[in-house]
């Protein structure tokens, strides 16, 4: 219970605006065209000239489904085609090499990810000949040190090809459950059994992956602070090493699924609160601790630990023990952070395909850092990792005067140390237990580009 966030409801509700997960900063929205090919080739070749070039991460975008889940606002094709996969591979396939040319051959890939969409919509054997594929292209690690995850949606797979998953190389797995109780399952068109998903994770334990994941979503309609217990309480029972539990964006305007969700059937905006509030007591109860933001770790787990010997860090897919990676993108939408640029490629699979067609890289568009962004990027990873931020090391690292630089970052938080959240001294800016759930909203006074109206482009902040 130590690790407990303090949840005070009056607060929550004040603070609970629309704002970035900064995942990354500057955040996507200030990514843009201009940045082409030749910029990202530039970084990738300044990347390998480090004296003590960093390592490499990969993540992999599968975008196909079998079924809509009607919450999802990811880039996903619905398709019950299989042949559209064969397809996809194959330029997948060729990106692969397009990136791998990019790179010194000696980097070596420490992290591989695997999202969409579901990976496993891919067959056994397709997995298998793009993991021959990324052997031939890159140096895969193969130590037990190594992070090789993908994302599981338990009705697509079987605990026989669990196995196979992990003799590919794959030691980690995340299971999407989201919640456990019929009726919610029926309303956003995702239904599974808990057997199911009771059997896979005892399977995955038996194949011997290092971390098994779970991901919830509390605010989905009909969710009762009730039912959403008897999912906690089943969770719980099946001990996973990390849950995520994210807080629902419901967004019918932008996201054309989320239209087929009866507005009748969404709990109240306090429910949701309520059910934050439940998911935190009963998770920290049972010995998990919070991590940040929406995730929890079991005490042992290498996430928990980094965040007490404050070496967690942050990338595109959250918290992480090895984010000081280039992260290469591959497949449609993807995106990648190589030196001090982010990169994106296209989103339509068309255009994906013409570009490849054409042997380019499929970048839509990208951003290059300046000192200023790589400045408050510290800042705010820094806030996001550690709750705290050590002011003489930012002036050292940066060249700055800090209560000069961030005078107004600092006239801006002035509400947050009047409310108990944050407290400010000449050497450190600390972000107290009743601020924790509100981390977001810290960082956001740290955020340049951050003006009324991009604020509408983020999911809100609690």
């Amino acid at each position: 219970m130590e690790h407990m966030p303090s949840f005070n409801r009056a607060l929550v509700e004040k603070y609970d605006r629309p704002g970035p997960r900064y995942t990354s900063y500057p955040t996507a929205p200030q990514f843009h065209t201009a940045f082409a090919a030749d910029h990202y080739k530039q970084a990738a070749e300044c990347s390998n000239q480090q004296v003590d070039a960093k390592p490499l991460s990969i993540y992999i975008h599968i975008p196909f489904c079998q079924s809509l889940c009607y919450y999802c606002a990811c880039n996903k094709i619905i398709t019950q085609k299989t042949s559209r996969a064969v397809e996809y591979l194959e330029y997948l396939k060729q990106e692969i090499h397009l990136q791998a040319s990019l790179f010194d051959k000696k980097r070596r890939v420490t992290q591989l990810h695997l999202g969409g969409g579901t990976p496993t919509y891919l067959t056994q054997e397709q997995l298998s000949d793009l993991m021959d594929t990324l052997h031939s292209a890159f140096n895969l690690d193969d130590t037990e040190q190594r992070q090789f995850s993908l994302e599981i949606d338990p009705r697509t797979i079987t605990p026989e090809q669990l196995q196979l998953l992990h003799d590919l190389g794959f030691n980690r797995v995340s299971f999407g459950v989201q919640d456990f109780d019929p009726k919610v399952q029926a309303a956003v068109n995702r239904i599974q059994s808990d057997e199911q998903v009771e059997v896979l994770m005892t399977a995955a334990r038996k194949a011997d992956y290092r971390s098994i994941s779970v991901d919830l979503i509390y605010g989905l309609p009909l969710q009762t602070v009730e039912s959403f217990n008897t999912t906690l309480d089943k969770i719980i029972a099946l001990r996973p090493d990390r849950i995520a539990a994210y807080s629902y964006a419901h967004l019918p305007k932008l996201v054309r699924a989320q239209r087929l969700i009866r507005p009748e059937d969404m709990p109240p905006p306090e429910r949701k609160l309520e059910l934050l509030e439940l998911t935190i007591r009963r998770l920290c109860s049972a010995g998990y601790v919070y991590i940040g933001m929406d995730h929890f770790a079991l005490p042992e787990d290498e996430l928990a630990q980094a965040r007490i010997n404050d070496t967690l860090q942050r990338n595109f897919q959250g918290y992480s023990t090895h984010a000081d990676c280039d992260l290469i993108g591959l497949g449609v939408s993807s995106i990648g952070k190589v030196g001090d640029t982010y990169s994106q490629n296209v989103k339509e699979l068309s255009q994906y395909y013409a570009y490849l067609n054409k042997d380019e890289l499929p970048l839509h568009r990208g951003y290059q850092l300046n000192a200023d962004d790589r400045l408050r990027r510290d800042v705010i990873s820094t806030l996001m990792c550690h709750n705290r931020i050590d002011i003489a090391t930012i002036e050292q690292q940066h060249g700055i005067v800090f209560n000069q630089y961030f005078a107004d970052a600092l006239t801006a938080l002035q509400e947050h140390v009047e409310d108990g959240l944050v407290t400010i001294s000449d050497q450190t800016i600390v972000l107290l237990d009743k601020g924790n759930l509100m981390m977001r909203s810290v960082a956001m006074a740290f955020d340049a580009y951050l003006g009324v109206k991009q604020r509408g482009e983020f999911s809100r902040t609690v």
